[in-house]
């Protein structure tokens, strides 16, 4: 039987040599246009690309929303703008607004594709507004800020939501956005008017069939990806080099620290990212010389001529149980765990997408063993007990710590599950005192899998149009790396892991010798670290606010007392924003990725981001910030000799009390004062709030005062539940 991939590239082939012009014409429907040119009348948005003259117009109806396309231009239009590519189409309570990309940033090429980081966006309404609502004003904000902030990146020829090697056994008939990793389709939720309409589904009023699948849809639809993005040019021991990093966070169950943990009933684990390391020898050159072959690891009849790709995918994501850590102003949040028996279909389902895209899975986890974070590190295993058949387990000890290593699998693997390999690591105690080399202990203990595991090389293919590569190698096996964040330990682990992959594909391929190593070369061995670092910070970042701790190292190789400051300044920065910053940031995350849709129902009757705490909740801060500072200006003041001293100094002492009864109260009853989504609010949080008011309301002192002043029923903080759909938790 022929393989299917084979087929299609014949096919293709055939096409080419029988007419030329129809292939490339097909060709352009299945990438996104370069140029778009924006017209607008009172009656639609018509979308044009410049390039392609005769391709059809998109045209989007005032104020309905329905799309449809027209042959040729439409008139009566005015002419707008250019812009770089069409980002979705985004409901909100009063209005459809579209999201045009007005300005793209370069990246880099790989393989001769240039990618683009998104710089600017713009919102064009559907419809005039005659009706003011703050509420919409607020989603237009948090959309705003999410996309000026956020790392998003697209290529009009280039699917970088997928990795080489799942590109490679993609299907090439298929236009970018079927091809692109649902996972990764960032904006695959405000593109779903225009993805429902090109495979022919109703209009946006419901009222007409669209039928067949409409081609000349696909080349507005351009999937974006969200993470980091790294491309450069470079040399190892003087042989020139594409070196890429690409981190890929998934869509699903996105979010921002503290929000958002452990695994949801569909299977999907909070901080999901996938990060390929990437090396391209020969870019942008035809291999016209032997093929070579890989025997036994080794690579065989490297000629320098083919362009040859070698890729290395790992992945991190949050314990796969259901547990949270519920902020309450502490420092460290309260922990919950729910039984694990509760979330073993939902893992089922997570480890089963797992195993098939990446393999086998060595599920490293790194998190302490001892205080806390042991409740998670048990649950993780008691569910690697429950999913593989037969489990063993063995224990490594040394003079540091009884439990340097534990390793949980399946002692005869004969089922799907068998397939996940858990390894502990007592990162904690074996790193601790500024002994990161013992990071070497893991690896060692990884090695066998790395080995096993291979990772992904192909070659291009000569004489191929659409680029494809000959695949020599595949990727069979994946380590997936967590730790209570998913970030600062994991980014070491991770950085290591790519280097000691790297060093052995430039093996394999030649360029180093034997018991030589990447980092042997003193330039790049710079620029590596700096990426890697660049990655931890850019990951750290969307997700708990600030960059990533121990970046010191992953830089320079060495603790560092600068890095030490650096990492208690993040700190602090991360309980700040964790606790009064990441309600607004998980809001946005809600809303562009669809886990929130507005109700257009009821518009002015109710507030979503209303604060509706008693008043005098809200008030306790506002009275210890004045009374702290009247304590402070008073201590401050001169008073003249014949000045009675005594007023003066009691109503200090008064003031002092005031504010030290307040912020005992904050700190009491710090679950009232976090700054929690207001769209999604998680259960816990509502729990923890009515269980907290309730303590309150029969406070002999407090209570009365209230129950006076509360704004409707107990329930009014969180009445705004009600709308939309629900996050699951």
């Amino acid at each position: 039987m022929v393989p299917a991939a084979y087929d299609i590239t014949i096919r293709v082939q055939q096409q080419q040599q029988q007419n030329p012009i129809l292939l490339v014409a097909s060709m352009r429907n299945l990438v996104p246009f370069r140029d778009i040119n924006v017209h607008a009348s009172t009656s639609h948005y018509a979308f044009t690309s410049p390039s392609s003259p005769s391709a059809q117009t998109l045209v989007i109806e005032r104020p309905s929303g329905d799309i449809r396309l027209n042959d040729g231009a439409l008139l009566g239009a005015k002419r707008v703008s250019s812009i770089a590519g069409i980002l979705g189409i985004v409901k909100l309570r009063l209005d459809k607004y579209i999201i045009v990309i007005t300005k793209a940033q370069p990246m880099g090429r790989l393989k001769g594709h240039m990618v683009y980081r998104i710089m600017a966006t713009e919102f064009l309404p559907l419809r005039e507004r005659t009706l003011h609502d703050s509420d919409e004003d607020t989603y237009l904000a948090l959309l705003k800020t999410l996309l000026k902030t956020g790392p998003m990146y697209f290529s009009y020829s280039f699917d970088i939501t997928n990795s080489f090697q799942r590109q490679a056994a993609s299907n090439p008939s298929h236009a970018l956005w079927q091809r692109a990793d649902d996972r990764f389709f960032w904006n695959k939720f405000i593109q779903s008017d225009l993805i429902d309409f090109a495979a022919g589904a109703t209009s946006a009023s419901g009222l007409r069939p669209h039928g067949a699948h409409q081609t000349g849809a696909d080349p507005f639809i351009l999937p974006v990806m969200f993470g980091m993005m790294r491309i450069t040019t470079t040399r190892i021991k003087s042989t020139p080099l594409t070196f890429a990093l690409i981190t890929r966070r998934s869509r699903h169950r996105a979010g921002t620290r503290y929000l958002t943990r452990g695994i949801d009933e569909h299977g999907h684990v909070a901080n999901f990212n996938e990060t390929e390391q990437t090396v391209v020898l020969n870019d942008g050159t035809r291999g016209m010389g032997g093929e070579g072959s890989m025997q036994n690891g080794k690579v065989s009849g490297f000629d320098g001529q083919d362009m040859q790709i070698m890729s290395y995918v790992q992945t991190r994501g949050s314990v796969p149980v259901y547990w949270a850590e519920v902020s309450t102003l502490r420092y460290t949040p309260d922990l919950q765990i729910r039984g694990v028996e509760t979330a073993v279909d939902a893992a089922k389902s997570h480890f089963d997408e797992q195993i098939r895209l990446y393999g086998d899975n060595y599920l490293v986890n790194l998190v302490n063993q001892r205080g806390r974070e042991v409740r998670v590190k048990e649950a993780y295993e008691q569910l690697v007990r429950t999913l593989v058949s037969g489990p063993t387990e063995s224990a490594q000890a040394d003079f540091v710590t009884s439990e340097k290593i534990h390793i949980v699998e399946a002692s005869q693997p004969n089922q799907k599950y068998d397939r996940l390999h858990y390894v502990y690591f007592d990162f904690h105690n074996e790193t601790k005192g500024l002994r990161w080399h013992r990071a070497q202990l893991l690896l060692d203990q990884l090695k066998d899998g790395l080995v096993r595991g291979q990772y992904f090389r192909g070659v291009d293919m000569p004489g191929n149009s659409q680029g494809r590569l000959e695949v020599r190698a595949r990727q069979t096996a994946v380590v997936r790396t967590n730790c209570m964040d998913c970030l600062d330990r994991t980014n070491v682990v991770q950085t290591m892991l790519a280097r000691w992959t790297l060093t052995r594909q430039l093996t394999d391929i030649g360029i180093l010798k034997p018991g030589e190593a990447a980092d042997d070369d003193a330039a790049f061995k710079v620029l590596f670290r700096n990426i890697w670092a660049d990655n931890a910070d850019v990951v750290s970042r969307t997700y708990s606010g600030t960059g990533a701790l121990k970046t010191d190292f992953t830089r320079t190789g060495e603790r560092t007392r600068a890095g030490a400051l650096q990492d208690l300044n993040n700190s602090l920065t991360r309980y700040v924003k964790n606790n009064f910053g990441d309600g607004p940031r998980q809001d946005a995350f809600d809303l562009f990725l669809g886990a929130f849709q507005p109700d257009s129902s009821g518009i002015g009757a109710t507030q979503v981001f209303v604060d509706r705490r008693p008043i005098l909740i809200q008030a306790i801060p506002y009275l210890l910030a004045g009374s702290f500072f009247l304590v402070l200006v008073s201590g401050l003041a001169r008073s003249s000799p014949e000045t009675t001293i005594w007023p003066m100094r009691l109503f200090s002492i008064l003031c002092l009390v005031v504010g030290m009864w307040c912020f005992r109260f904050i700190y009491t009853h710090g679950v009232l004062y976090v700054n929690w989504p207001k769209l999604n609010t998680p259960r816990w949080a509502n729990e923890g709030y009515q269980e907290t008011m309730g303590a309150i309301r029969k406070d002999k002192f407090i209570g009365p005062f209230v129950a006076r002043h509360e704004r409707g029923a107990s329930t009014a903080r969180v009445s705004h539940l009600e709308e939309g759909k629900k996050r699951i938790q």
